[in-house]
């Protein structure tokens, strides 16, 4: 089975209003965090 991309799970620690606040907007968006998440590490600055 090919896969799109392999996977590594990660496990990251969030203060409270971090996680409030990521639940809210994945509320709102309807998105679920892996997305969220994803996107914003997408997004970081990196020179390759």
């Amino acid at each position: 089975m090919n896969k799109k991309w392999a996977v590594k799970r990660i496990t990251i620690n969030l203060a409270s209003n971090e996680a409030n606040n990521l639940e809210k907007y994945c509320e709102q968006t309807g998105r679920p965090a892996t997305d969220v998440i994803r996107e914003l590490i997408r997004a970081l600055p990196v020179t390759k």
